[in-house]
C-alpha cells in the first residue's frame, strides 16, 4: 500500500492497511494507525502520531517546527491526531514549541484546503475550519464549531464549542460557547441553527439564551453580570457558558454587538 515513489523513515509505525500515495516523505519516528490514507506529495515530520482512518490531503505538512524565533530546534514535541479527521490539501500543522508539548486534533475535525494550526493549538472534536483560516499559537477550540474561510485568529484565545464565525472575520479575544461571531470581535447572538441541529433541547437552548443575555446584553460590566449569575443555579450546558465566562485569558471576551432573541 506504500507507492514506490513515497520515502519513508525507517522509524516510522505504520499500519499495514495504510494507503501512502505518490512522493509522500515521512520523515522520523511518525506513528500512523489503521485505514489511514495519506495522499500524494504530503508530509510528515517528526514526531506524529495519527489516530484511525484519517485523510491527509495532497502536499499537506504535518509536525514541522514552530515559527517561533525563540524555538529550539532540538525540543521534543509531538503533533497528535485522532480519528477520522480529514485535512485536506496544503494545510500546515506545526508540532508543540517546548518540551514534552504537542498541537493535538481531537476525532473528526474536517481542516479544508490550506488551514494553518499553529504550535501548541487543542482543536476538540467535529469541528469545520474552511479554506485558509489561521489559528496562531496557544489556541484552545472546543467542539462542534464552524469556522468560514480566511478566518484568522490571535494567540492564546479560546474559541467554544458549537460557535459559528464568520469568513473573512479578524479575532483577538475569546469567543464564548455557543456564539455567532463576526468580523473583528464582535459576537452578534447565538448560534441556534447550530444548536438545534446538534440535538440541545429547546429547556436547554431556553437556558443558554436567559444565561448569555445576562452575560454579554445586560449592559453590565463582565464582573457584575457574573455576579448575576451566580444569584442562582444553572444546568449543564448553560452552566458550561458560565464558567467559560467566568474563566477569560487576558486578552478577554468578545463583545456583544447584535440583537438577542429570547424566544425559540
Amino acid at each position: 500500500m506504500i507507492h514506490s515513489t513515497a520515502v519513508v523513515h525507517p522509524s516510522a509505525q505504520i499500519d499495514p492497511s495504510v494507503e501512502i500515495g505518490p512522493y509522500v516523505i515521512i520523515d522520523g519516528p511518525a506513528k500512523i494507525a489503521e485505514g489511514c490514507r495519506i495522499e500524494s506529495h504530503a508530509q510528515i515530520v517528526g514526531q506524529v502520531e495519527i489516530g484511525p482512518e484519517c485523510v491527509i490531503g495532497r502536499a499537506a505538512i504535518i509536525g514541522t517546527d514552530p515559527q517561533d524565533l525563540g524555538f529550539a530546534i532540538q525540543t521534543d514535541s509531538r503533533v497528535v491526531m485522532g480519528s477520522k479527521n480529514v485535512i485536506r490539501e496544503h494545510v500546515t500543522i506545526h508540532r508543540g514549541s517546548k518540551p514534552g508539548c504537542a498541537t493535538t486534533l481531537g476525532d473528526e475535525n474536517f481542516l479544508m484546503v490550506g488551514v494553518h494550526l499553529a504550535h501548541d493549538v487543542q482543536l476538540g472534536n467535529k469541528n469545520i475550519l474552511a479554506n485558509c483560516c489561521m489559528l496562531a499559537g496557544h489556541i484552545h477550540l472546543g467542539n462542534n464549531t464552524f469556522i468560514g474561510g480566511g478566518a484568522v485568529f490571535h494567540q492564546f484565545i479560546r474559541i467554544g464549542d458549537s460557535c459559528v464565525i464568520q469568513g473573512n472575520g479578524s479575532f483577538g479575544k475569546d469567543i464564548p460557547h455557543f456564539s455567532s461571531a463576526m468580523r473583528t470581535n464582535r459576537i452578534t447572538g447565538l448560534n441556534i441553527v447550530g444548536l438545534r441541529r446538534q440535538g440541545y433541547t429547546s429547556e436547554q437552548r431556553a437556558s443558554i439564551k436567559e444565561l448569555f443575555h445576562i452575560l454579554f446584553c445586560s449592559g453590565k460590566n463582565l464582573t457584575q453580570a457574573l455576579a448575576a449569575a451566580n444569584q442562582r443555579q444553572w444546568v449543564e450546558p448553560a452552566s458550561r457558558l458560565l464558567d467559560f465566562a467566568a474563566a477569560p485569558t487576558k486578552r478577554g471576551i468578545c463583545p456583544w454587538r447584535g440583537e438577542v432573541d429570547l424566544t425559540d
